[in-house]
């Protein structure tokens, strides 16, 4: 998968590093996100532009951690050939601020917690909803966590680092 990545209004830090090995752990535990032909914009932003895409394209006016804007059904994704043209997966959205008041609340490094909603954001791109059920909510936190497991980034969840 190819990743365009503009950041605005996040510290100095190796951002877009992150963002791609965030995109490997994740295309590990979901093969589909893997194909080639994928590309995704991910934009690092601030939370009053996050808050304008929410209201927008939500009806939620209030910032929130991670958007994620999916064009491909999951069926589509599932479906994909490995061969053709670039098929564009989705956008995915970050909120510094909210991001950051989230990561000092749990005590986590920034970084740590914005890998886990690029995980998160990523898993959405590929047709997972954690809103769609309990069933659906665990198996997304288990992929979130086995992703995250491979970049030595604790169970953000807490309950899970035994579990495969």
């Amino acid at each position: 998968m190819d990743l365009d990545i503009d950041i605005e209004g996040w510290p100095a830090g190796d951002w877009a590093d992150l963002a791609f090995s965030v995109l490997e752990a994740t295309q590990a535990v979901t093969p589909e996100l893997a194909n080639e032909r994928l590309t995704a914009s991910l934009l690092f932003t601030c939370d009053d532009e996050v808050q304008a895409l929410n209201r927008e394209w939500r009806g939620k006016d209030k910032p929130t951690n991670v958007l994620s804007f999916p064009m491909l059904a999951r069926d589509e994704l599932l479906l994909l050939a490995p061969d053709g043209p670039p098929e564009m997966l989705g956008d995915l959205v970050l909120a510094y601020q909210t991001c950051a008041h989230e990561a000092a609340d749990k005590g986590v490094r920034l970084e740590h917690h914005a890998a886990h909603l690029l995980v998160h954001g990523f898993l959405h791109l590929a047709g997972y909803d954690h809103e769609t059920g309990e069933v659906d909510a665990a198996a997304m936190e288990a992929l979130e966590i086995k992703a995250l497991a491979q970049l030595g980034i604790a169970d953000p969840y807490g309950d899970r680092d035994q579990q495969e």
